[in-house]
């Protein structure tokens, strides 16, 4: 495995940028471990009392929250996964807002989804680890946009101290 280098700014939509910006410089598979254990802390610290608040009405309650970066990062891992496997079938769009409605995650505990996280997470690790270079900068498309492997990892990445982010300062303040 060679080192997943930052992708350019014609390896994805535009509107991932500002995931991929999140992402600190460094080895990503190390940033994306770290991630996973930072994650785990934070959420081992919230109470399960306090796992359905929503810090607005209509926005999403914590466990949304984590549901929501677990469906997401699940979406993103297979979508490398294709595009690195060769396949050109063009990827569909999801709605996140249909994935969290049917995802029921508040009838869930807060610790089983973070545990979902944490084993979400170390396959996501697995599977960059197993690309070869080549695979690493391949492109495809999904929803509708070409984006390559790398950058998918990226947005993994930034994607999730993203919401990570927004837990810390409109939940837990």
């Amino acid at each position: 495995m060679t080192a997943i280098a930052r992708p350019n700014a014609t390896e994805h939509a535009p509107y991932y940028a500002k995931y991929i910006e999140k992402v600190p410089q460094g080895d990503l598979l190390s940033i994306l471990e770290r991630q996973r254990q930072e994650t785990a802390t934070l959420l081992k610290g919230i109470p399960e009392s306090k796992a359905g608040h929503r810090y607005a009405p209509g926005k999403w309650s914590i466990k949304e929250v984590v549901g929501h970066v677990n469906d997401a990062e699940r979406v993103f891992a297979y979508r490398a996964m294709r595009i690195a496997r060769g396949d050109a079938t063009p990827l569909a769009s999801f709605e996140q807002d249909q994935f969290v409605a049917a995802g029921n995650f508040d009838a869930r505990s807060l610790a089983d989804l973070a545990a979902e996280f944490d084993a979400i997470r170390r396959a996501t690790i697995a599977l960059l680890k197993s690309f070869e270079a080549e695979a690493i900068s391949r492109r495809g498309n999904a929803s509708g946009k070409d984006v390559s492997v790398r950058a998918l990892a990226y947005i993994i990445a930034g994607h999730e101290r993203h919401h990570m982010d927004i837990v810390k300062e409109r939940y837990l303040k």
